[in-house]
């Protein structure tokens, strides 16, 4: 399911905007997709579940060109690298996508913006908001995600006193024998 505004189920398709008119009339969007409605999102994940809250604000940059301002958050199921079990991580991520009407003027804003923290997208009146939270979560979810600490590799702790042998001795010991 799909939200969009408070007490309403929405289809992919009324995600679709005007992106000039909603900068122009500096709007303001929020929802919940669920990963499972996100297919390269789900492609990703394990099992689907998981669920993104996002946020949309339309305006002006500093000097006046149309800009969104995204923001997502939720949690995405993957599958660690390390242990191959299943965890839950977290996206949280943003952007601030300046608007150009064309491929030609985007080049041109990026190159004159030269600042890292804005992307120069191409608008169009036919944009999907959807598609723009599934591409800011996949750039968010980790190339190689790993648990901080897997599960099944949680050591008792030693004794008191007692320090952990060198690698270098136990294969000492190992070349001895």
């Amino acid at each position: 399911m799909i939200a969009g505004f408070p007490g309403s189920a929405w289809s992919m398709d009324a995600l679709v905007i005007d992106a000039f008119e909603f900068c122009r009339l500096k709007e303001h969007r929020t929802g919940k997709i669920q990963v499972a409605d996100l297919p390269r999102l789900a492609q990703e994940s394990v099992g689907q579940a998981g669920s993104v809250d996002w946020s949309l604000q339309g305006g002006y940059s500093s000097r006046g060109h149309p800009q969104l301002v995204l923001k997502v958050d939720g949690s995405v199921r993957l599958m660690c690298q390390r242990c191959l079990t299943p965890f839950d991580s977290t996206i949280d991520s943003g952007a601030t996508l300046v608007l150009a009407p064309d491929e030609g003027s985007a080049d041109e804003m990026d190159a004159m913006l030269a600042d890292e923290n804005v992307e120069v997208i191409v608008g169009s009146h036919e944009f999907s908001i959807a598609e723009l939270v599934e591409d800011d979560a996949l750039l968010a979810v980790p190339l190689a995600p790993k648990h901080e600490t897997c599960p099944d590799q949680l050591a008792a702790p030693l004794p008191e006193g007692e320090k952990k042998p060198s690698p270098f001795a136990v294969l000492k010991d190992l070349k001895k024998s």
